[in-house]
């Protein structure tokens, strides 16, 4: 599994080398050499700088409930919404929007997230950006670095344009830790450094995954990301894994095919055993998981495309891949051309792979599971912030409806954060990160990527600032 997406995605954890940055000011220097630095800043303002925000006769879909309230007036001051409510007086100095035929949701979080770092600092505040421009409010990194906790920190304080950050540290895998003992450290370590969550790599050996799990549990961090295959799905959701990413463990748990489930033989997140399944297993899988509590984070566009038919020279034509790196662009359309050609992966094999994926997403959101968005972007045809959208429409075509794909990445992920009724709706007092549409996105989820404007931490990017933005990181 690893192989491919070494290749294709160099943000990515490689090989098991740990990224290390000593600070936020050496981040800080690569990227003022590129310029992107001082563009962001340049952008980004302290929320309790900005003026009133005052969107009038707009259509809110407040997601608290599925319904689509007409003609409201939405007031945000000081990174909060302060008013939802039929029309009144506009507070002095504010900004008015317009908001006849416009719909105005909360913003979406991309809680399967990556921020570069390391040598590929030149791409952080293109990532950020992107992210912003995309309506994601809110960014769950799941490889992170030391700089990325000054970078969360300068964000929260209006100094950085970007999400909302939370941040995992450098993975635990079957490099970084090969002991009980590295591992109880290692969590240790990331506690004390203020890192939000663990990131699990796949490899970690079971012993060394027992001990991380008591420690972590013990201190109170989160931990989250894959399953090894040392560990298992039961182990896993018995140890309380906070997000089980990727459905992973899910299929490998109905495994029944001769000899030993191993990485090669598992492939990509189960491809390469989904004709030696277990079919009687599933339900009683769905009945675990739901008893368990732990949430999952599916990034089913990622399985998607690169299980089915489309070419590279299709998925990277999506109109987004001009705002990403274009050797990187490049790299993915190889690299699903490439895999289309392996005479090893039948259709039939690769067809089946998405159907069994979907299926268990359709039982386990029926059954109660709780559901966060997450798209693993910049991974392989996923650019910042529009993937998340594309997930969206991946979630729907495995039968959530359009308000429960959205739900997974507003009301979910707040209750998921402890932050119920403060963010992830349209509310009073609610956080002020919010998506104006132009279209409904319950009549059509595709609709969630006809943006007008954004608000985040309280700052208001309307339709020409936004597309003045894209355009200066489109690839020429």
């Amino acid at each position: 599994m690893f192989a491919v997406l070494i290749d294709a995605c160099p943000f990515q954890f490689c090989g098991g080398s740990l990224l290390r940055v000593s600070s936020f000011a050496r981040f800080a220097a690569v990227a003022v050499a590129t310029g992107s630095l001082a563009g962001a800043q340049a952008g980004a303002q302290a929320h309790g700088a900005a003026p009133p925000v005052v969107f009038t006769r707009v259509s809110v879909i407040p997601m608290d409930r599925e319904v689509v309230l007409t003609g409201q007036t939405v007031i945000v001051a000081n990174g909060r919404i302060t008013y939802v409510g039929r029309p009144r007086a506009v507070p002095t100095g504010a900004t008015v929007v317009d908001g006849r035929g416009k719909f105005l949701m909360p913003g979406i979080a991309e809680f399967h997230a990556h921020v570069p770092s390391g040598g590929q600092s030149a791409h952080t505040h293109r990532t950020l950006e992107l992210y912003v421009l995309a309506g994601v409010t809110t960014a769950r990194g799941m490889l992170g670095a030391p700089m990325h906790l000054a970078l969360r920190d300068s964000i929260a304080r209006g100094q950085v344009l970007g999400p909302r950050l939370i941040t995992s540290g450098p993975s635990f895998n079957n490099n970084s830790v090969t002991s009980p003992e590295q591992a109880a450290a290692m969590v240790r370590a990331q506690k004390d450094a203020g890192y939000d969550l663990l990131k699990i790599h796949p490899g970690v050996p079971r012993a060394a995954f027992d001990s991380l799990a008591r420690t972590a549990n013990r201190l109170a961090i989160p931990f989250a990301g894959h399953v090894p295959l040392d560990v298992g799905l039961d182990a896993a959701i018995t140890a309380r894994y906070s997000t089980i990413d990727h459905l992973d463990g899910l299929i490998e748990a109905m495994y029944a095919g001769p000899g030993p489930l191993t990485a090669q033989r598992n492939g990509f997140f189960g491809l390469g055993i989904v004709g030696q399944l277990d079919q009687s297993r599933f339900q009683g899988i769905v009945d675990r998981v739901r008893a368990s509590g732990v949430a999952m984070v599916p990034t089913q566009i990622l399985l998607d495309n690169y299980a089915n038919d489309a070419t590279g020279d299709e998925l990277t034509s999506l109109p987004e891949m001009r705002y990403w790196v274009p050797q990187q662009v490049l790299s993915w359309r190889n690299t699903k051309n490439n895999l289309l050609s392996e005479a090893r992966v039948s259709r039939e094999q690769r067809l089946e792979h998405i159907a069994v994926r979907r299926r268990f997403i359709k039982a386990l959101y029926g059954a109660g599971v709780p559901f966060l968005l997450g798209s693993d972007a910049p991974q392989l045809w996923n650019v910042p912030g529009f993937s998340a959208h594309r997930e969206l429409v991946a979630l729907v075509a495995a039968g959530l409806t359009p308000y429960q794909a959205l739900l997974t990445g507003t009301v979910s992920v707040a209750k998921h954060m402890k932050e119920e009724g403060r963010a992830g709706i349209v509310r009073s007092g609610a956080r002020a990160d919010l998506i104006l549409l132009d279209a409904n996105p319950l009549a059509d989820i595709a609709h969630s990527m006809r943006i007008s404007g954004v608000v985040v931490n309280g700052r208001w990017i309307g339709s020409a600032e936004r597309e003045r933005m894209l355009a200066r990181l489109a690839s020429p």
